[in-house]
């Protein structure tokens, strides 16, 4: 079946070295080490994504001078004890045909505090500010260069003793080497401010000599910063042409973005706002000028559009790291043609760099086994197939219900309505979140493999359990929304988020949306009524709309609502409404705030959850597992995680 993706699963030579398909996984932070050095998570992490089929994984970014410390953990590659981490991980995925490659980095003028939390003293080629971060460097003196310049050569000597297959040295997202590239922030009139290709010809250079002929040595580089001060399009274009064809590089890993700003960072990891294989044209530019080969990164989330990619020759490589997030078996799958079996990413970025930017190991809402491959990584078969009735089909009920019957249990998963999906079908309708609908997609494929039979329409009760007999019963009934008590509500047109997005609430032309949460719902209720055309004021109980989802999916949508002319009221405390008014409460001052002329007050409260099958199980003698929003209202990933578990305790 690989013929119907000719070009990704054909094999690609680099320096001796033969990739046996065109899939890779790009270096990213997962938050697995120990004291600074790989583990035996992060090994079994990276093996999973071997074993499923990837041709190449580079490892996370690893520090290569005690200057690039930071308070986001990162392999400490100047040291020797990181050479035993490397080498598991090597020889875990060469196991399985698959290469690895380091990577070596340096954030420069990108990092705000030290390892102990105070703020950092960031060096960078001059004291030009961050605007993210709001840290003012150190301009590096040139001996400081000299010792980065030889600790990028000995961390990846080390890798080579860990037996790597090559080093990926990193110019992109406004990091150090981008810094000394870029001349709005390279003022510097020495020779690394004359030659601004200088330091990083040197470090490659280094590099090459530590690790001999035999290793590959390549760079990423974003084919256009977006950021403000960020390098731009047509320079990345000039400086990748002069270092491939001077030959320090074997391929280029282009990507977009820039870590300087909070527009630019959106694209580090973009969100599924973002338009699929978006850099493709980037690298593809880049491609046309230099004779080396190109990988490319950026919502290639699908095995048909990595295909696309190298078919259009913008690639040679195409980098699937979320993909494999979501599915570490994607690879096997697409070569096999088992293309509806693929457990699509839907680059919601919740768990994956949502955990990473809070400072926790990264994982998938649909797959909470990646990131837990040590604890969930291989299913265990139950010892005696059990009867199990699962009440709720939204994602957790139709994870426990996939889990417990893929081990070997009769299960019965029951749906009151009459779709499988929960509030994800609700979801998928909030302006650019429609492919959150394929958790949904994704999640009845895992029923249909594990063999789970689905009765939609019947709310199960406690007659009914009775009735059947079984041994376990998951709970999964989710949750309903909340509307506070409000002074004044009997005069108000009060409507909550999931009447507006199933059509039955007549708004009006002046609303104002009240976000207790500060989530997704929210934001999609503005962007959703500003663009039927109403006039929306956003009143947030909260330092900013989106405060408690990932900065990458929440800084696009607050860029979208300022050019759509929303008005945000932030520290907004809803207290009551009347024919005309909206009443809140600023949360600091205690002072009366007033959105007078609004026809339709839309609340975005929470949940309140469903709890009645619960409380008719009171004294009931079978086993119980309540997951998701009725134990206590909060988002799909934890009900998905929630029905793993269930899943395989039962």
């Amino acid at each position: 079946m690989a013929a119907t993706l000719p070009r990704l699963f054909s094999s690609l030579d680099i320096r001796g070295h033969r990739f046996k398909n065109r899939i890779f996984s790009t270096g990213h932070m997962t938050v697995m080490l120990e004291n600074g050095f790989p583990s035996d998570r992060m090994v079994a992490y990276h093996e999973a994504r071997a074993a499923g089929g990837a041709g190449l994984i580079i490892v996370e970014a690893a520090r290569a001078h005690p200057s690039g410390i930071s308070s986001r953990p990162a392999i400490l590659a100047f040291d020797d004890n990181c050479i035993p981490g490397y080498r598991r991980i090597a020889e875990a995925c060469h196991g399985h045909g698959c290469k690895v490659f380091g990577q070596l980095a340096h954030p420069g003028r990108e990092m705000s505090e030290a390892a102990d939390g105070t703020f950092a003293v960031a060096h960078a080629p001059s004291p030009v500010p961050n605007e993210r971060f709001h840290v003012m460097p150190r301009e590096m003196p040139i001996t400081m260069i000299g010792e980065i310049v030889e600790g990028f050569g000995a961390a990846a000597a080390r890798m080579r003793r860990a037996g790597l297959d090559g080093i990926e040295v990193i110019a992109a997202h406004g990091y150090l080497l981008s810094q000394f590239l870029n001349p709005r922030t390279n003022h510097r009139s020495d020779d690394y401010g004359k030659d601004r290709l200088l330091f990083v010809r040197e470090i490659l250079a280094t590099v090459r000599r530590a690790v001999g002929n035999d290793m590959i040595v390549g760079m990423r580089i974003s084919g256009d910063e977006m950021e403000h001060d960020g390098l731009e399009a047509g320079e990345i274009i000039e400086i990748t042409a002069n270092l491939a064809n001077d030959g320090l590089v074997d391929y280029l890993n282009v990507t977009a973005g820039s870590s300087s700003g909070l527009g630019g960072s959106v694209h580090i990891v973009p969100p599924m706002a973002v338009e699929h294989a978006y850099t493709a044209p980037l690298a593809g530019a880049i491609k046309a000028r230099v004779d080396v080969p190109i990988f490319v990164a950026g919502r290639i989330n699908q095995p048909q559009i990595a295909e696309q990619v190298l078919a259009d020759g913008q690639a040679d490589m195409c980098g699937m790291t979320r993909a494999m997030i979501s599915d570490p078996q994607m690879p096997q799958k697409a070569q096999a043609g088992h293309f509806d079996d693929i457990r699509a990413c839907i680059a919601c970025n919740q768990a994956c760099i949502g955990h990473m930017l809070r400072g926790f190991p990264i994982s998938c809402i649909q797959h909470p086994e990646t990131g837990r491959e040590l604890e969930f990584g291989t299913s265990i078969p139950a010892t005696r197939p059990r009867r199990v009735v699962v009440a709720g089909g939204g994602p957790g009920g139709m994870k426990a219900a996939a889990v417990a019957a893929a081990r070997g249990h009769q299960v019965t998963l029951y749906e009151a309505s009459t779709n499988l999906g929960g509030q994800a079908n609700l979801a998928q309708l909030l302006p650019g979140r429609a492919e959150f609908g394929g958790l949904i997609t994704n999640l009845i494929k895992e029923l249909e493999l594990a063999g789970v039979e689905v009765v939609t329409g019947t709310r199960m009760d406690r007659r009914l359990i009775e009735e059947m007999q079984p041994d376990a019963v998951v709970v999964a009934t989710g949750a309903a929304p909340y509307t506070p008590p409000l002074e004044g509500s009997d005069e108000a047109h009060i409507v909550n988020a999931w009447q507006v997005l199933r059509g039955e609430a007549n708004v009006g032309g002046n609303v104002v949306v009240a976000d207790w949460r500060g989530d997704w719902i929210g934001l999609g209720l503005a962007e959703k009524l500003v663009r039927d055309g109403c006039r929306v004021r956003f009143a947030v109980n909260g330092v900013t709309p989106g405060q408690t989802i990932p900065q990458y999916v929440r800084d696009k949508w607050l860029g979208d609502l300022h050019r759509l002319g929303v008005e945000v009221i932030p520290y907004a405390r809803l207290y009551g409404a009347d024919n005309d008014t909206v009443y809140l409460q600023h949360t600091l001052s205690g002072e009366a705030i007033l959105c007078e002329g609004a026809d339709t007050l839309v609340t975005a409260c929470g949940h309140s959850s469903e709890t009645t099958l619960e409380t008719e199980l009171a004294g009931w003698d079978g086993e119980i597992h309540i997951i998701g929003d009725c134990l206590a209202p909060r988002t799909a990933e934890e009900a998905v995680l929630e029905g793993l578990r269930a899943g395989s305790a039962i």
